[in-house]
């Protein structure tokens, strides 16, 4: 089976777009726990297919030749499953809670390649 990198995408127009800030924080503590109950019963479907069941994301720093400074991106999670295609692999996040219950824009699969043999 290949491996397959599941990146979570959002951004704050996404979080407008779904009001998911502008209700108060009872109501939003509710629909957060609802999410995070979609989403490990989604993942609990999935059994074998889940590699690493990954975390939220925080904030981002990028290294260059020029140094370390904060910069943003629209990643807010990960996960890593197992697949046959890329497209099977793509399928099982269809439906998924990110963009059906929480606030999100997408999710962008993406297969780990092997790491290619150094020369002999």
């Amino acid at each position: 089976m290949k491996h397959f990198l599941a990146l979570y995408i959002g951004s704050t127009t996404s979080r407008e777009k779904a009001r998911w800030d502008a209700d108060d924080s009872p109501t939003r503590q509710q629909r957060t726990m609802a999410g995070v109950e979609a989403w490990s019963k989604w993942a609990a479907g999935l059994g074998d297919a889940i590699v690493d069941q990954g975390t939220p994301l925080g904030k981002t720093l990028r290294i260059s030749p020029d140094g370390i400074a904060p910069t943003q991106n629209a990643c807010t999670a990960y996960v890593l499953v197992q697949a046959e295609t890329h497209e099977a692999a793509a399928e099982m996040f269809r439906s998924h809670p990110h963009f059906t219950l929480m606030p999100g824009d997408s999710v962008e699969v993406m297969e780990c390649l092997p790491m290619p043999a150094a020369p002999a």
